[in-house]
């Protein structure tokens, strides 16, 4: 595995007690790319990018993070390395502020980097600065996923990992989202994207992998999948 890469995992078998969800899975971040990560419901999405985060303790493979062997890490073992994670139901604060939900995570990032703070996150959702007092409960669903993508900004990660990106979010929201998450990748920030929505992935990232049942059905740059939607639409079409 190279350590050139942001994460590089190999091999990567993961279980929920008996059940045998990931199936020798091998998956690669460079620094700075942009991922998608494709597939149906219930096809091990969310649990490749939980089982690379440690969350997953049931677990086998090698999973390397900047280098490093993080095969057996803990969450925030990871967390440290520059991995920043919006999880599917956005995990915010809800008795905090948006202001203590934002504070609550800024650090500086791999050599001391302080790109993202408090000011730079409010000027790219400024939806965000008009409710800085408000709870995370009164937020709406755009918001708290607005501020979510914020908190993980604010750790000056080298990888932004979103699982389901724009689920359950207005149109104009959900434009609003892709426009960011189109502004991150521009910064080199690496990314992982899942989206139910995998023409707008395709759109928005370099390479995809597609799952279908914990294996490795496809992958491949963006730019070629996009030209094969007959074999996309056997591993996503509905």
């Amino acid at each position: 595995m190279s350590h050139a890469a942001i994460i590089d995992a190999d091999g990567v078998n993961a279980w929920y007690g008996s059940s045998h969800v990931l199936r020798g899975i091998d998956f690669r971040v460079g620094a700075g790319e942009s991922v998608g990560l494709l597939g149906r419901n219930g096809m091990g999405k969310s649990t490749l990018l939980r089982t690379l985060l440690g969350h997953v303790r049931e677990r086998e493979g090698g999973i390397r993070v900047v280098g490093r062997d993080m095969s057996r890490a803990r969450p925030h073992e990871v967390a440290r390395l520059g991995i920043a994670y919006v999880p599917e139901g956005r995990g915010i604060f809800p008795n905090l502020s948006v202001r203590e939900n934002l504070l609550m995570a800024a650090r500086a990032g791999s050599q001391g980097r302080k790109d993202w703070d408090e000011v730079r996150v409010l000027d790219l959702f400024p939806r965000l600065k008009e409710r800085l007092s408000h709870g995370g409960q009164q937020l709406s669903g755009g918001e708290q996923q607005m501020l979510s993508i914020g908190r993980a900004l604010m750790t000056n990660p080298d990888c932004l990992i979103l699982d389901e990106a724009t689920e359950g979010l207005a149109p104009k929201i959900v434009h609003e989202i892709w426009n960011v998450i189109a502004t991150i990748r521009a910064t080199g920030i690496a990314s992982v994207v899942v989206d139910r929505n995998y023409r707008a992935v395709l759109a928005h990232v370099d390479r995809v992998v597609v799952l279908e049942k914990g294996l490795v059905v496809m992958s491949g740059p963006a730019a070629d999948l996009a030209a094969a939607p007959a074999a996309l639409d056997r591993y996503l079409g509905v």
